[in-house]
């Protein structure tokens, strides 16, 4: 089998393992293997491809990877403030709340809600406090508390 193409297999599932590890360490790597099956297509024997491999993994390793998850982190750290800006926050219920559905209004946004311990009955104009955002539904109580900290 050529050379080239052992490289790029390589590559390939290492970059595909990435999805299981979300790390951005495998991915590195297989940018490593990627940049060697490029070098063993343009005539480079095991060792150099593999020199190759080792220098870009490192570059890529020391380089790339702490911005790439740096900005990564920054992003998803956005999303989690965004959902936790609701918790403790009071709506009024728009449509009837309970186990299973219901609507409530937040500000000027009427979102779906249920009740978070999936018995409790709000009726419409009723003031509930968020307790959790799962999703594109939050899941309140008329009763007044607070999640646990």
């Amino acid at each position: 089998m050529d050379p080239a193409l052992i490289w790029l297999l390589i590559g390939l599932v290492l970059i595909g393992s990435e999805v299981v590890s979300g790390e951005l360490f495998l991915v590195m790597l297989g940018g490593g293997a990627l940049a060697a099956a490029a070098g063993a297509a343009l005539g480079l024997t095991l060792l150099p491809a593999a020199g190759v491999f080792a220098v870009v993994s490192v570059l890529l390793l020391l380089a790339v990877r702490p911005v790439a998850k740096r900005r990564l982190q920054e992003h998803m750290g956005s999303l989690e403030r965004h959902q936790d800006r609701f918790v403790g926050a009071t709506a009024e219920v728009v449509q009837r709340v309970d186990g299973e559905r219901g609507r409530v209004r937040i500000g000027r946004e009427v979102w779906s809600a249920r009740s978070m311990d999936g018995l409790e009955v709000l009726e419409e104009g009723a003031t509930v406090t968020i307790l959790q955002v799962t999703g594109a539904a939050v899941l309140v109580t008329g009763r007044g508390e607070l999640p646990p900290a």
